[in-house]
């Protein structure tokens, strides 16, 4: 526990009050009322924060992070809207919106990360405090010190606007492959309306998604703990600090090797150094170093780049201990699969999530669809029906085992909370009593009301209909955007619930294709369309509540807070449809290419397009009961049993016995996701994360608890900065997205007839 100061230093530090650093201190209810009051305004800087101050005691429940970790001081005079907060918001956001608009049409899969965001908002907004006057007139524009609360609204701003909105995919998409080009007005307003929703419902949520311990976000806690040891004084804080940078070069000077001149590094397996790619089993079981290769058993990576992808020094060990026993199981039943021809799969590659024809080559979609993108029911008996991978069918089908398993298990495991929540339509009322020390702090500023966010709700949808309207044709009837918004809005609040508590998120978008389609037969374009308001509904209210719990950690205000997410989304907005609009009119050849360029690739558009083809189009004919996938359709509703067996032994268990205890461990919905979760990308990281995790979340919180509160989610954070930058760096310099990439010379290390961990390449 963070331990509060004793009263001679709260005395010292009240006194101090033109000292140049002025973050928060842990406050009384006596303080918090001077604070209201203006009487009293205290500097952390001023106090000896050392190692003791840590205590030693073993953390028990995961979400006690949140309060064991994380400080709760807050210091209200501190300014959160500043010139400096409003002008590097800005800026930031539009140069991450265009950034992240252009890794979205990059052969390579980056993204521009909120880390990425905060460090570079970090070194800008202490240099601006160092270079610009601070007297007269310049005392506005540079008020003090760079501090916490301006850096937050800052990256809340720039991460908003780096997210690439869906609706800015869905409508490169219908200029590349249906030549329906919107208006620029509509579909900036699009963009904007369909990040609105979702917003407009996270605010709904927030008095049991936000407020609450319980929904702590793991992933947050190390964003939040790098916060406050670069902005709160103390001795502690001061080689916390020492220790981020050390750890960030590190990682910096190492993460080049693997990435760049030794990819070997990236996924270490003995068993293809001693095969040296003569057999295909052993590289579709053991090969894990290059794209679509294998499922990675026994593979070990040292690029934190890949690593952190399992979020080791993160996730709760019980979300850890889920996903790789669901790995496990995916091991072997992938195999088994595959190779017993399981959906007629065996004679197609081993990982693809491409379509097929009957003979194994690239399906040609563009044959069956009418000029009005519907099927031509000669052709199709002529091209015949599209094909997928066992290995694809069998991710599919665990994505949505995945979401029925989680809306039971919410059901099943937080019902009290639902029925606190929503009973007497309790979410909707402003000023709860929540025992959570965050929330208290809170308490003191002036909260966004309900209505607020319930108009913005009303209003985008109202906008999203209007621009699903396009020359005289809608796109997507208004009756489908309501119903698939009231949908999205359900499963939101279980998505919620898994994130807020496991760190976890649960994948829909292979459950609203299958929706889709039913609903729209033979309508490619408005299956597509769907995932404006079926999938990223969800996802925009899931990143809306983490967004409020960092303001919430941080002590921002809730109105700033809002207002800081609203700006990065309309900026997001603008720059992600004129960054597009560019990058599409360009190279639009290089695009609509399977294959695409070295240097531009619509490999991300083309994903859109084909599941519009294969659930719009084909909806019947491949997921109807009887159809060669019609298993994909109906793993949602058999995932709805999955949590139930589980809940019952716990129930009918002996409390607090082996049974009991070991039946209330187990995620249905991890365990499930993450059987399907290997037939992507690489995979030689998994390993790596499993040590890793076991060595932080369950070894160093237990046995060295003092140093796993200091500096575990510490380590995360420069870990992930550090190597975040170096992959941006190295994306310009020589992957190709400056338009020019330089290939490092082919040597052992970097084989040329070989797939990068030297079992035998793809096929």
């Amino acid at each position: 526990m963070m331990v509060t100061p004793n009263e001679k230093e709260v005395a010292a530090a009240a006194a101090a009050t033109e000292l140049p650093h002025s973050d928060s201190l842990s406050y009384t209810e006596k303080d918090v009322k001077d604070d209201i009051d203006g009487k009293q305004r205290v500097d952390v800087e001023a106090l000896s924060v050392t190692d003791e101050d840590v205590g030693s005691t073993i953390i028990q429940k995961d979400e006690d992070v949140a309060v064991e970790v994380i400080s709760a001081e807050d210091d209200p005079e501190l300014p959160a809207f500043t010139f400096r907060a409003v002008f590097l918001g800005i800026g930031l956001s539009a140069f991450t919106s265009v950034l992240s608009t252009i890794y979205t049409f990059k052969p390579q899969n980056a993204t521009v990360s909120q880390l990425f965001c905060l460090i570079i908002a970090y070194v800008l907004g202490t240099a601006m405090h160092s270079v610009m006057p601070s007297t007269g007139f310049w005392r506005y524009l540079n008020p003090g010190p760079f501090n916490i609360k301006e850096h937050t609204v800052i990256v809340i701003m720039a991460s908003t606007a780096s997210t690439v909105a869906i609706a800015m995919e869905i409508i490169a998409a219908l200029d590349l492959f249906y030549n329906i080009k919107l208006n620029a007005a509509v579909a900036i307003f699009q963009i904007f309306a369909s990040q609105m929703i979702g917003y407009g419902i996270a605010g709904l949520l927030r008095t049991f998604l936000v407020y609450p311990t319980y929904a702590f976000y793991p992933n947050y806690i190390s964003v939040v703990n790098l916060l406050q040891s670069l902005h709160f004084g103390g001795v502690l804080n001061h080689k916390k600090r020492r220790y981020f940078w050390i750890v960030f070069a590190a990682i910096f000077l190492w993460e080049w090797i693997p990435q760049y001149p030794f990819p070997l590094l990236t996924a270490i397996s003995v068993i293809c150094l001693a095969d040296n790619g003569r057999h295909k089993f052993v590289r579709n079981l053991f090969g894990a170093g290059s794209s679509n290769e294998g499922i990675g058993l026994f593979s070990f990576s040292t690029s934190w780049t890949l690593i952190s992808q399992g979020t080791p020094l993160v996730w709760p060990w019980r979300t850890q201990f889920n996903s790789f026993l669901g790995i496990a199981i995916g091991y072997i039943t992938l195999t088994l699969a595959y190779y017993n021809n399981a959906f007629d799969g065996r004679n197609l590659v081993w990982m693809s999530t491409a379509l097929f024809d009957s003979q194994g080559g690239s399906y040609n979609q563009t044959a069956i669809l009418t000029p009005e993108n519907t099927v031509d029911q000669s052709q199709l008996a002529s091209v015949g029906l599209p094909r997928y991978t066992t290995t694809y069918v069998i991710s599919q089908m665990c994505y949505n085992f995945g979401l029925g398993a989680a809306i039971v298990h919410v059901l099943l495991w937080h019902w009290s909370d639902l029925k606190k929540a929503f009973g007497g339509m309790r979410f909707l009322k402003s000023g709860q009593d929540i025992d959570d020390p965050h929330y208290q702090q809170m308490k003191k500023y002036k909260e966004v009301p309900q209505w607020w966010y319930l108009l913005l709700f009303v209003a985008s949808l109202a906008i999203g209909i209007g621009c699903s309207y396009n020359h005289g044709e809608w796109l997507l009837p208004a009756w489908s955007v309501i119903l698939f918004t009231f949908i999205s809005s359900v499963l939101a609040v279980c998505l919620g619930f898994i994130a807020a508590t496991t760190g976890f998120q649960i994948q829909i978008k292979h459950a609203m294709h299958i929706l889709s389609a039913f609903v729209h037969p033979g309508k490619p374009v408005a299956v597509m369309y769907v995932n404006l308001y079926g999938n990223s509904t969800a996802y925009q209210a899931l990143a809306m509540l983490q967004d409020l719990k960092l303001g919430q950690y941080t002590k921002i205000p809730p109105r700033i807070t809002f207002a800081a997410q609203l700006a990065g989304s309309i900026i997001g907005s603008i720059f992600n449809y004129t960054m597009m609009v560019s990058i599409v009119s360009n190279n639009r050849e290089a695009l609509i290419d399977p294959i695409g360029t070295r240097i531009w690739s619509g490999w991300i558009i083309q994903g859109y397009n084909s599941s519009s083809v294969a659930m719009g189009a084909l909806g019947k004919e491949l997921f109807a009961y009887g159809k060669p996938y019609y298993l994909i359709a109906f793993a949602i509703f058999i995932g709805l049993i999955f949590p139930i067996p589980f809940w019952v032994v716990h129930k009918l268990a002996r409390k607090d016995s082996l049974l009991a205890r070991g039946a209330e461990y187990i995620i249905t919905p991890v365990v499930a996701l993450y059987v399907g979760w290997l037939p992507y990308s690489v995979n030689g990281q998994w390993w790596s994360c499993l040590v890793i995790g076991y060595m932080s979340q369950v070894w160093a919180r237990s046995h060295r608890p003092k140093w796993f509160k200091k500096y575990n989610y510490l380590t995360s954070a420069a870990l992930d900065g550090g190597s975040q930058v170096i992959l941006f760096i190295l994306s310009f310099a020589v992957f190709g997205a400056s338009g020019n990439a330089i290939d490092f010379p082919n040597w052992w290390g970097n084989p040329a007839n070989l797939s990068v961990d030297r079992c035998a390449l793809t096929d």
